[in-house]
């Protein structure tokens, strides 16, 4: 997993000082990650944007209630064994993604149960992302 080949598009602007700390941290600790922000309207409008970003070599993993919850080593793993050297992880508005662009992606990620507000999902995604790529590489920051 190659932090310089992930992507986030998230719909909506982080507000929360603390949140957009919390992401300067995770970012500063995988460079080339990029976040891509789209604006914040209706969900077929924000398809619409999130298609016209996407590359065509990356794999599109949109987050959802709906979608495969992992532990953190399952989620290193599932990342390593992609099948793609590009990901581009949808993170959508309040009022979620427009089914056309779910039905697209080739899987959905859940990162709980719970429904999380947008700014916390990105917080929380990046942390995952860093504590799989410290999986994959042996580091010690992940700890059982």
């Amino acid at each position: 997993m190659n932090p310089g080949r992930i992507r986030i598009l998230a719909v909506g602007k982080v507000r929360k000082s603390w949140v957009r700390e919390g992401l300067e941290v995770y970012r500063r600790r995988m460079p080339g990650l990029s976040i891509v922000e789209l604006r914040d309207t209706d969900p077929v409008r924000e398809a619409q944007a999130i298609r016209a970003e996407l590359r065509s070599d990356e794999q599109l993993i949109t987050l959802s209630e709906e979608g495969r919850t992992f532990r953190s080593r399952e989620l290193a793993h599932h990342l390593n064994q992609s099948g793609s050297d590009r990901l581009a992880f949808v993170i959508g508005g309040a009022d979620g993604l427009d089914p056309a662009l779910r039905a697209r992606a080739q899987w959905q990620l859940s990162l709980s149960a719970l429904t999380f507000p947008h700014e916390l999902a990105r917080l929380l995604l990046l942390e995952q992302l860093y504590r799989a790529q410290t999986i994959l590489q042996g580091g010690p920051y992940h700890r059982e």
